[in-house]
């Protein structure tokens, strides 16, 4: 008995050791081969860096002269839709940085141009008060500087003359009442006091009447010359002040709710470095331009040097304050879409993923973000475009490829995966490469898998015939997913060729 006994249990302990080896020898093998297969790992394909429809099955050139990218494809743990891993040195090259989600106040000043105009309420227009002659004309030329009661010009008018010798018979007479009425008329038809003054003393009608400058300025118009007959009607000339000038802004409409009168407005000019000038809007006008979708805004600025002229080009920051706390990201990081706005989050350890995010205000360089991400989020903001045009490709994929579980499935459901597996579509030939066993196809819009229309590289099924296939050829090519971000034209249908055929049929 002690013997069946010893014997057992040399046996149990001698299985024990037996299996901890096996167990040992397996786990060994396992590391090994795994390790084995990461080094041996091969890129499904090459892609260019800011083309993800470009792509070879050899190392090379993009069309903008890049090098081509390898890629690996997914590791083996399943990730979540849309969700993209990149290799680190692919990351360096792609020279990718990072910012974190912040919740801060949005400045809202805005950054826009404009044009400087003349001060419009400080702007003389000149018109005659009778009819006549313009004897003598002051003011030769557009731009010119005038001084407030320097002649501007000298009128013959009967009308004047007839005003003239009433004042002096009423002096003659002595009624008070017909001299203050003769003065009126006088100063009415734009006579000044000294002149009716010298008229008083002197008695002597004066053939002409010099009209002098009410304020100083420059000459902005002049519509006559010597020797014209002139109306009432008429605008002889016009003059503006520098000393204030206004500029004409033009906002975007989505910014135009932001600008209140009395906003500072700070304004340089390109071709006057280091000089600013510091004024306040006065006006936000109640129309926008159709065509622009921009609004104007009218700011007041200071201008005693007469530096600035009108139409100068300049550059404005108008200070309309800051906004409400909320979500903020830098601006570069925002993808703008036709119908939606993305951010591409980075999720640690080479994953990135794109998401859909609700935009709010736009700053000069952040912008506020209303829902679709938390406050300490890492986003990318440089090389986002192609790992967001890989994340939703990867997105989409997901979708199509979506499996279910349970095990009774319709013959709908097993129909529609099928459909959404393989489409046809119209298309073009636009390279043919039979050593590779590839095709390049420009081809229309996609509805099944979202996709526009647009020119991308396809492996070629064995039982397509490739000597079919030639650059320009128009024809109807089925396209099936073969695997994650993998296509393949698995059949074609030439119309042409189709139409040939019958032909020579009916012929024979």
């Amino acid at each position: 008995m002690k013997t069946v006994t010893k014997s057992l249990i040399s046996l149990a302990v001698g299985f024990a050791v037996g299996a901890g080896a096996i167990g040992y020898v397996m786990q060994s093998t396992e590391v090994s081969d795994r390790s084995s297969g990461n080094a041996e790992k091969e890129p499904l394909y090459w892609v260019a860096p800011m083309d993800p429809n470009y792509r070879r099955d050899k190392p090379g050139k993009s069309p903008m002269g890049m090098d081509l990218i390898p890629y690996y494809g997914d590791d083996a743990e399943e990730s979540s839709p849309g969700t993209v891993r990149i290799d680190p040195d692919v990351i360096n090259n792609l020279g990718v940085t990072t910012a974190t989600v912040t919740v801060s106040r949005l400045n809202l000043d805005i950054e826009t141009v404009g044009y400087v105009q003349f001060d419009e309420s400080r702007v003389l227009t000149v018109s005659p008060r009778v009819e006549g002659w313009i004897e003598k004309l002051f003011v030769k030329a557009v731009g010119n500087s005038v001084k407030a009661g320097e002649p501007l010009y000298s009128i013959y008018s009967p009308e004047m003359v007839n005003a003239q010798e009433e004042l002096v018979l009423a002096s003659q007479r002595g009624n008070q009442v017909l001299i203050d009425a003769a003065e009126e008329r006088l100063r009415a038809l734009q006579v000044s006091e000294s002149e009716i003054k010298k008229l008083k003393e002197t008695r002597k009608i004066q053939k002409t009447i010099t009209v002098k400058a009410k304020q100083s300025g420059v000459l902005d118009r002049l519509t006559v010359r010597e020797g014209a007959f002139v109306t009432p009607s008429m605008n002889l000339m016009t003059i503006a002040q520098l000393d204030k000038i206004w500029v004409i802004a033009e906002v975007f409409e989505r910014q135009l709710n932001q600008v209140e009168v009395g906003n500072d407005v700070q304004m340089n000019l390109e071709y006057a470095p280091g000089k600013e000038w510091q004024g306040k809007v006065d006006y936000v006008y109640p129309s926008l331009n159709p065509k622009t979708r921009t609004g104007q805004v009218r700011i007041h600025f200071d201008n005693p040097d007469g530096f600035l002229k009108p139409g100068m080009f300049a550059n404005l920051n108008i200070k309309a304050g800051l906004g409400d706390k909320n979500l903020i990201i830098p601006k570069e990081a925002l993808i703008r879409m036709g119908d939606s706005n993305r951010v591409v989050l980075a999720l640690g350890d080479g994953k990135f993923k794109s998401v859909n995010v609700d935009v709010g205000r736009l700053g000069s360089s952040r912008v506020e973000i209303l829902s679709g991400l938390m406050a300490g989020d890492e986003i990318v903001t440089s090389a986002q475009f192609l790992i967001d045009s890989e994340s939703s490709k990867s997105s989409d994929f997901k979708r199509m490829n979506h499996d279910s579980n349970t095990d009774s499935e319709s013959h709908d459901s097993m129909s529609s995966d099928a459909a959404a597996q393989a489409v046809w579509v119209e298309a073009t030939v636009k390279n043919v490469m039979p050593q590779h066993s590839m095709v390049t196809l420009e081809h229309g819009e996609i509805s099944e898998w979202d996709w526009p229309a647009m020119t991308m590289d396809f492996d070629v099924a064995s039982d397509v015939e490739l000597s079919q296939l030639s650059t320009g050829l128009s024809l109807h090519a089925e396209i099936t997913q073969v695997g994650k971000q993998q296509y393949q034209l698995t059949s074609i249908h030439i119309p042409e060729q189709k139409q040939v055929t019958e032909q020579e049929h009916n012929h024979d």
